[in-house]
């Protein structure tokens, strides 16, 4: 469908090369990079390959009825475990074997070293700068993420299926949900659990393509069981077990951790998805189209990729009410005398060429490849954040409920993670091509 310089792995073992690619995570709110950019594990997107050597676990010996005494004997051994603490006198401990078929990933808000994908709280819009600076904005908030969210176990042979689980191992290798986390004994006598803010999975129906609607939201497991969700976050009642759905994770899954949701790509997924290179290519068509702005007459330019949030005197605004397309310029607010103006992003403006009032905002292209269903133009645009991407990617993400809080739900941009506006959170642009 694309270039044969596709930018991603191959998934074939005949490709010596480069390792095995199972898929990618990418943070939802992050358009391309971080702020101040991509450092070691800390980064917007974290490719899944297959590792030198297996490091995958599997459960084996079970000890019942253990002592605290005894349960930290056995947790203190070279090998990983969980344990399950049921009261001050008993604490279920379930040691984990090596398993030479799989490849196991861990994704947490800590640093530690079994840490593989180092994820932190998302602010919604925190990468928008509309200054000219290029400077981000902080914003100090308590993590609601756990430090050992969760893992990821891949098989190691084709087709590399991926399983996702509640909880990561800390750096004795072990797992601890202690009195006040919900647990249970199963029906076949195993314990499970859930993590305090849970691990929250949604599949969506008909994959990661054009034909793609919303699946529905579930919690994961310790041990990889699929649940309904609890009536909070944190409730300690589990939901109700759903054993027809599987915790096998599928192009376009969405998992949240609360405070950042990832979005899982299966490599043969990125097979068909546009690459930065194709995105820049848009970008130049784009421009080499002149859209001019229809007052000003000026030419109107999206600027590079590299300065993709930096406001640039050729960037296109538009009105998001009727979607058409201006350069910036001072008029148009109530109440203030042009020469006052400021650049005030979003507040309510006349649109010159229809006279509808509305948010007045600049554009940005959608720089995450990885977000994109198709490689059709960039055409609409997102509301209220004006991030540009094609149709069909904008009607998908438009329909996408993702958790915020501890118990809401609300669409947002996948580039920026602003919960959306207007009636159904993205519209067409209407651009003004050139006179001659």
């Amino acid at each position: 469908m694309f270039s044969p310089d596709q930018e991603n792995i191959s998934t074939t073992p005949a490709s010596t090369k480069v390792p095995v690619k199972y898929g990618e995570l990418i943070v939802l709110g992050y358009n391309g990079s971080l702020p101040n950019g991509d450092r070691g594990r800390r980064k917007s997107r974290f490719a899944l390959c297959r590792r030198p050597k297996a490091s995958g676990v599997k459960p084996s010996t079970v000890h019942v009825a253990c002592t605290p005494q005894a349960a930290k004997a056995i947790s203190n051994k070279d090998q990983h475990s969980i344990s399950y603490t049921l009261s001050r006198a008993q604490t279920v401990v379930v040691e984990y074997t090596h398993d030479s078929n799989t490849d196991m990933f861990q994704i947490g808000r800590s640093t530690e070293s079994p840490i593989d994908f180092v994820v932190t709280d998302t602010v919604p819009g925190s990468q928008q700068s509309h200054g000219g600076e290029g400077q981000t904005q902080t914003q100090s908030i308590q993590s609601t993420i756990s430090r050992f969210a969760c893992r990821i176990i891949c098989q190691r042979s084709p087709p590399y299926t991926a399983h996702i689980y509640a909880a990561g191992f800390d750096s004795s290798k072990n797992i601890f949900l202690g009195e006040k986390a919900a647990k249970w004994r199963t029906q076949e006598g195993q314990m499970d659990g859930l993590t305090t803010n849970g691990v929250l999975v949604m599949h969506p129906r008909h994959g990661f393509t054009q034909d793609s609607k919303p699946g529905v939201w579930r919690e994961i497991s310790v041990c990889g069981n699929v649940f309904t969700l609890r009536e909070t976050r944190s409730a300690q009642q589990r939901g109700k077990m759903v054993e027809s759905e599987s915790q096998e994770l599928v192009d376009g899954s969405l998992i949240d951790l609360c405070g950042a949701t990832l979005l899982w790509r299966t490599a043969e997924g990125l097979s068909r998805t546009p690459t930065v290179k194709h995105l820049e290519a848009l970008r130049q068509e784009l421009n080499a189209g002149r859209p001019q702005c229809p007052v000003g007459f000026n030419t109107l330019a999206f600027p590079s990729l590299r300065r993709k949030e930096i406001l640039d005197e050729k960037q296109p605004w538009a009105y998001l009410r009727c979607g058409h397309v201006h350069g910036y310029h001072a008029w148009g607010g109530q109440g203030r005398e042009p020469e006052d103006e400021v650049v005030e992003v979003g507040r309510e403006r006349e649109c010159p060429m229809c006279r509808t009032r509305g948010p007045y905002v600049p554009l940005w292209l959608g720089c995450e490849a990885g977000f994109y269903l198709d490689a059709a133009p960039p055409t609409h645009a997102f509301s209220p954040c004006g991030h540009v991407c094609s149709e069909k990617t904008a009607a998908f993400w438009s329909q996408i409920p993702l958790p915020h809080g501890t118990h809401t739900f609300h669409a947002a941009c996948p580039f920026c993670v602003q919960q959306l506006a207007g009636e159904s959170g993205y519209l067409r642009l209407i651009f003004q091509g050139p006179l001659d």
